[in-house]
């Protein structure tokens, strides 16, 4: 055998590189490693990017310009266990970042992301994987894409890893999702309650108090209240109440259960396991104004259930919740203000706030420098004033009118949404009405009645409606400048706010100077509007339209052809004709201004003499100012005349030239200080007054409506055939009257020839004065009619009075004579 050579080693091969230890400190060169193809420069560099990311936003912001997003993205899907863990380090930690939020949404990462929610997976996948998450569901789309890709059944399932940093994570994922109403639901019905129960034995703060918080959400559904309730929540939280060393968790735990105890069963559960009283002593013992607050604002929504109510009345609580009126913390100020108005819902405890002196608290509160606290304490009155007058009143003897009224001026919408409905139940009372109104409220009602805000709106027009109906307070309204928007809140698109102020409208039309504003201000215009749209009509809208036409008949009959006998006329009335579509009413001083023109003339009412006006010398030291002079003479010179004392032409020119002796006077335009006044009928005034001689003696009432009729059949050129109408030239003799007085308007006392609308009209007014009863009908084609009401016939038995039939007077064809009314004369009578 030969000898054995020993064989020699074999040269390593020229294509391998040896390996070479990687360091860099430039950033921008880990980046680009992120795209090796070898693992292991993979995981350094994944591992070194986590590291920097962690040090701050700025270091993440920096990452995301250089392109580390990207590669890192794809890398949480290596087949690599090292390199999908490190990446994922890499990227939950970069998900912080707003912007690089925004571009893992266009990347698409998350159904990547949940394909390793997984508890087999590696405990640091899972921790950064729900730390990603944690992030992005705070984006409301990213949340629509993991509620799709059942991220939600996931995260529950998570809740049990013995990770705590997971939970946490997961958690927080969960507290993200269930902020809208689907995943609220979808816990439920994945049964997530159970779980999250069991993280309030955590011994980790930041997991229960993520737990509470989203329990706090979640048990807004009732089902999951249900669900609560059975898994035994509710000894959960009161265990927590009971453990001061939990003290940090304490308000938490109020919120849920101020979710939770709106469910009547809970709140049995509760009264029987004694926990209510430890509820209620957390209101009197409780020294944090946050515990304070989450208390108070538990009581607030049990108030809400009568029943609930019941149990805490007994319990005293309007006696707690009053002294914790004077904690110096808004939020506790503010938190029992809204309770003492949940509790106020009921009368009981109306009763109870103000024996407990609770009102004159409250009202001190509206002079807070806090504007969360102002609101909630008129918040709190307006519950303590419903349908209370001693509540009304005790507000007004705690001097709160002042503050109220200045409420009305808060920036705050709300605040004085609530100052107006206090008052409005104050203004109950006469006397705490008078109070309101000398306080300037009109004035103060301006602003509100103006707000973009629909509820103050509402409130502002029902104080309005409360506070216009003494006279005082619409002559205050006028001067405020109320009118204005409350006319344009007429066209409010808001059903409640129309309605409130078509009611306002109707109250402030009381007296002739308001509705002349109003009308001015277009309010009929609105109102006939309303009225003819099937949709925006209501019985607020018609009355108001009623109400403003009853205080101007003139405008009423031109609007709707019709006078009832209980509109009454007085002087100053006038037919201008009948209303066109969109036409506005013009008064008589403005038809005054017209030139005579050749349409219809207008029918003037005045039967009141001029007033008599004594001059008298002026003393000696004296001096009269050139426009006091100046009317003075008039005055003497119209006296004179009016009196009949000039005895001639030569009395007149002795008169004339004493007048031209004195020294001349300075002249002044008076056009701008004297007012239009209607001139005095001197006729119709006569007829007023023989009317009332020989007709009001008549005691038939028949005969007195046939003896008027042939009293205006008289005076407007005695009854005319049938046939014969065309002869009689009642329109030319209108025209020569029109030009004889160059004016559109005539006094129906100089019209001697009237045919159906003159004669009708004036015997309606001469029916007004003298007390006969009639209506006043406009047809067509200048027709015009009167009917009365006639009772024919005998009773049928003693007390029994057959009802009145209606009848049509004939005032021009055969003066006198009653026309049962639709029968064919008539008819005939009202139709050519």
């Amino acid at each position: 055998m030969g000898k054995k050579v020993k064989k020699e080693s074999e040269p390593p091969p020229q294509d391998v590189f040896d390996p070479l230890p990687i360091q860099s400190q430039k950033v921008a060169t880990v980046v680009l490693m992120l795209n090796s193809p070898e693992e292991e420069v993979l995981v350094k560099a994944c591992e070194a990017i986590h590291n920097y990311a962690e040090k701050g936003d700025e270091n993440r912001s920096s990452l995301l310009g250089l392109g580390a997003v990207e590669p890192l993205s794809l890398l949480i899907s290596h087949e690599d266990k090292l390199v999908r863990r490190n990446a994922f380090m890499a990227l939950g930690v970069m998900a912080a970042n707003s912007d690089v939020k925004i571009l893992l949404k266009k990347l698409d990462v998350i159904p990547s992301v949940i394909g390793k929610l997984s508890l087999e997976e590696d405990p640091v996948v899972l921790e950064f994987a729900t730390l990603c998450l944690a992030s992005l569901s705070m984006d409301f789309s990213c949340k629509v894409q993991i509620a799709e890709q059942e991220g939600l059944a996931l995260l529950i399932q998570l809740l049990s890893s013995l990770d705590p940093d997971i939970k946490k994570n997961s958690l927080e994922s969960i507290y993200n999702l269930v902020q809208d109403l689907p995943s609220r639901m979808a816990l439920q019905r994945l049964n997530g309650v159970p779980p999250l129960l069991e993280l309030l034995g955590s011994e980790f703060p930041v997991i229960q108090q993520l737990t509470l918080s989203t329990l706090a959400t979640v048990t807004m559904d009732t089902d999951t209240r249900v669900t609560f309730r059975e898994e035994r929540g509710l000894e959960k939280l009161m265990d927590i109440l009971c453990q001061k060393e939990l003290s940090d968790l304490h308000a938490e735990v109020l919120q849920v259960m101020s979710n939770v105890l709106e469910d009547r069963e809970s709140l049995q559960l509760i009264r029987d396991t004694g926990g209510l009283q430890t509820l209620l002593q957390f209101i009197s013992t409780a020294t944090l104004p946050g515990l304070q607050t989450h208390a108070v604002k538990a009581i607030a929504k049990l108030a809400q259930s009568s029943e609930n109510h019941r149990l805490l009345h007994e319990q005293d609580t309007e006696r707690s919740l009053v002294e914790l009126l004077s904690v110096d913390s808004a939020s506790v100020r503010t938190a029992t203000c809204h309770a003492i108005a949940a509790m106020s819902l009921n009368l009981s405890s109306q009763d109870a706030f103000r024996h407990q002196d609770g009102i004159h608290a409250v009202v001190q509160l509206l002079g807070s420098e806090a504007g969360e606290v102002r609101q909630a304490a008129a918040q709190a009155l307006a519950s303590l004033t419903r349908r209370n007058p001693l509540n009304a009143h005790a507000v007004y003897e705690a001097e709160g009118v002042e503050a109220l009224v200045q409420q009305l001026r808060d920036i705050c919408p709300g605040t004085a949404a609530h100052a107006a409905a206090v008052l409005t139940n104050m203004a109950e009372q006469e006397v705490l009405r008078v109070s309101i109104l000398s306080r300037g409220v009109m004035a103060a009602l301006v602003e509100p009645l103006q707000s973009a805000d629909t509820h103050t709106l509402v409130q502002a027009t029902q104080a309005l409606s409360a506070l216009a109906s003494q006279a005082e307070g619409r002559a205050d309204l006028r001067n405020a400048g109320v009118l204005g928007p409350l006319v344009k809140l007429l066209r409010s698109n808001h059903k409640d706010v129309r309605r409130n102020a078509c009611w306002a409208t109707s109250v402030c039309a009381n007296d002739e100077l308001t509705v002349m504003e109003m009308c001015k201000l277009g309010a009929l215009d609105v109102l006939q509007e309303i009225n003819g749209s099937a949709n925006r009509r209501n019985q607020f809208s018609e009355r108001a339209f009623q109400s403003l036409l009853s205080f101007n008949l003139s405008l009423k009959y031109s609007l709707t052809n019709t006078l009832a006998s209980t509109d009454i006329t007085t002087d100053g009335f006038y037919d201008p004709g009948q209303a066109r579509a969109g036409q506005s009413g013009l008064t008589l001083e403005d038809l005054s201004k017209q030139p005579v023109n050749q349409r219809r003339p207008v029918i003037a009412i005045n039967a009141k003499p001029p007033e008599t006006v004594s001059i008298q010398e002026p003393e000696e030291s004296q001096q009269d100012s050139p426009t006091e002079a100046l009317t003075a003479s008039v005055l003497s010179a119209k006296a004179y005349i009016s009196k009949g004392k000039g005895k001639g032409r030569k009395e007149d020119e002795k008169l004339r030239d004493e007048e031209e002796s004195k020294p001349p006077l300075e002249v002044v335009d008076m056009d701008t200080e004297k007012q239009w006044m209607l001139p005095y009928d001197a006729a119709f005034h006569s007829l007023v007054t023989k009317a009332t001689n020989t007709i009001g003696i008549i005691h038939e009432e028949s005969e007195q409506y046939s003896a008027l009729a042939r009293l205006v059949s008289e005076a407007m050129g005695g009854p005319v055939e049938v046939d014969r109408q065309h002869d009689f030239l009642w329109e030319l003799h209108l025209s020569e009257l029109r030009y004889e007085l160059q004016s559109n308007i005539i006094p129906i006392g100089r019209i001697r020839k009237g045919t159906y609308y003159h004669r009708a009209l004036l015997y309606k007014v001469l029916a007004d004065r003298i007390g006969v009863s009639c209506s006043l009908v406009r047809g067509e084609y200048n027709r015009a009619w009167n009917e009365v009401l006639l009772y024919i016939g005998m009773p049928c038995y003693p007390g029994c009075q057959p009802p009145p039939t209606a009848h049509l007077v004939d005032l021009l064809h055969q003066p006198g004579k009653l026309l049962r009314a639709n029968t064919p004369q008539a008819i005939q009578y009202q139709t050519i």
